[in-house]
């Protein structure tokens, strides 16, 4: 595929800067790789190094600097990389049938355009929604909900009486709807507690690799709509989880936690259970939640604190070497004026 740069403008709503008439626009890629046939993109702090990129035109804001080369300017530059990449690079099509080698019950309901692949199940009970794709391997309980435009790919499981909404994107291994981990304990003796409830996905959810939400105990694990979870992380039982969060590789909430609107978790942080966090705070990587957080707010460490003290501590613990040595020059001095004494 080659694109003029007119064409691409007009495609992003962009203004053209420094057209030139005879490049031919074959592709998309990174500042580091793209060559003098492709375009890419630059936001703060990148922005100031795109002069240094091979690639041929540019997209940035329009109150990014200038260049000596073609630049189409756009309100949102990684927005419009992430439209071009869908232009350049289709997602690959799906034969739109349901393959003899899937097992589908007699009395699941399949909507029209599905594809399910080869050793797909989809048990007794299931309603699969228009539009959607089952791949290979992937596991669709009995009774379970899965709603139009989705993607299962291979080897996810969504377990009984769970709920998959719209255009949610299910990767490789997710599990929806395992057992919560719960249990009593009973003369040393640690006896399951039945996990009777299930999860119920909004519309534009996408659960990363790996990923595991856990059917809530009674009543329902709730995810929002527009949440996305990267690879490895956990949700436990009873979670309920507003819209539009952003939860980074390997963090951990456990069970019975409510979480609102547009946070956003670091890598690796995680919280205690039982709490209540409000909407619009950002988890730095790694910090750890033990007690209600309100809103707008940006945390780190652990226990979690506002990210400016942390920053002064993290300050003040680098310098505890020199301080360790000034003590024991101390020390020394006050020893050797004892001797004199």
């Amino acid at each position: 595929m080659e694109k003029t740069l007119q064409e691409l403008a007009d495609f992003l709503h962009g203004t053209l800067e420094n057209e030139d008439p005879a490049l031919r626009i074959t592709g998309v890629n990174g500042l580091v790789e793209a060559g003098p046939t492709e375009i890419s993109f630059a936001i703060p702090p990148y922005v100031e190094f795109c002069h240094k990129s091979r690639a041929g035109a540019m997209i940035l804001a329009p109150e990014d600097r200038k260049l000596d080369r073609p630049v189409i300017r756009v309100s949102n530059p990684k927005q419009a990389f992430a439209e071009l990449l869908e232009l350049f690079r289709p997602r690959e099509e799906v034969a739109r049938v349901i393959s003899p080698l899937a097992y589908v019950a007699e009395d699941a309901r399949i909507g029209k355009n599905v594809a399910i692949q080869p050793f797909a199940v989809v048990e007794a009970g299931a309603e699969i929604g228009d539009n959607t794709v089952i791949y290979a391997h992937a596991y669709i309980g009995r009774h379970v909900k899965v709603g139009s435009d989705c993607v299962v790919y291979p080897n996810v499981t969504v377990r009984e009486n769970c709920i998959v909404g719209n255009r949610d994107i299910l990767q490789s291994g997710c599990v929806i709807g395992g057992d919560g981990f719960g249990f009593v304990t009973n003369n040393g003796k640690h006896n399951k507690v039945q996990q009777t409830g299930n999860v119920v996905l909004g519309d534009d959810v996408e659960i990363g690799c790996n990923s595991c939400i856990d059917r809530a105990t009674v009543g329902s694990t709730i995810v929002g709509n527009g949440t996305k979870l990267d690879n490895l992380v956990h949700l436990g039982h009873n979670d309920v989880v507003g819209e539009n969060n952003l939860f980074v590789a390997m963090v951990g909430i456990p069970g019975s936690v409510t979480i609102g609107n547009n946070n956003t978790f670091g890598g690796q942080s995680a919280t205690v259970g039982h709490i209540t966090i409000g909407n619009n705070n950002t988890i730095a990587a790694r910090c750890g939640v033990i007690g209600n957080v309100g809103d707008n707010q940006i945390l780190a460490g652990f226990p979690q604190m506002s990210h400016v003290e942390w920053l002064r501590q993290q300050s003040k613990l680098r310098k505890i070497g020199e301080l360790m040595k000034t003590v024991k020059a101390l020390q020394k001095e006050i020893g050797e004026l004892k001797k004199e004494k």
